[in-house]
């Protein structure tokens, strides 16, 4: 059975930085597409960042150079780097996974983790 479970969550000013995490089981990080997303209150969820199985890396225009994707592979967790955090990023955050090397139709999802940040 695949969990994804997100951690690393909080709130912060403008200009802070948090470190979100996601902890899989049942399923190799290293092995599959993944990637992080975001809803706010009132909008649909957009895609932040993805990782494919090839090690290929895709960011939303709005995070990026100011987050950063990455697999742990000894702890098979996924993570994502936020600094310089802006009031536009709050939003409940997801990991998700695709059963695929290169295709990323996601099928797995974790619960969330609350981002909330003040200006």
């Amino acid at each position: 059975q695949v969990q994804l479970v997100e951690s690393g969550g909080g709130s912060v000013r403008t200009g802070g930085s948090l470190r979100l995490s996601c902890a899989v089981s049942g399923y190799a990080v290293s092995s599959y597409c993944m990637g992080w997303f975001r809803q706010a209150p009132g909008k649909e969820r957009e895609g932040v960042a993805t990782i494919k199985g090839d090690r290929t890396i895709t960011y939303a225009d709005s995070v990026s150079g100011r987050f950063t994707i990455s697999r742990d592979i000894s702890k098979n967790t996924l993570d994502l780097q936020m600094n310089n955090l802006k009031p536009e990023d709050t939003a409940i955050y997801s990991c998700a996974t695709a059963p695929y090397w290169n295709f990323c139709e996601f099928t797995y999802w974790g619960q969330g983790t609350q981002v909330t940040v003040a200006s």
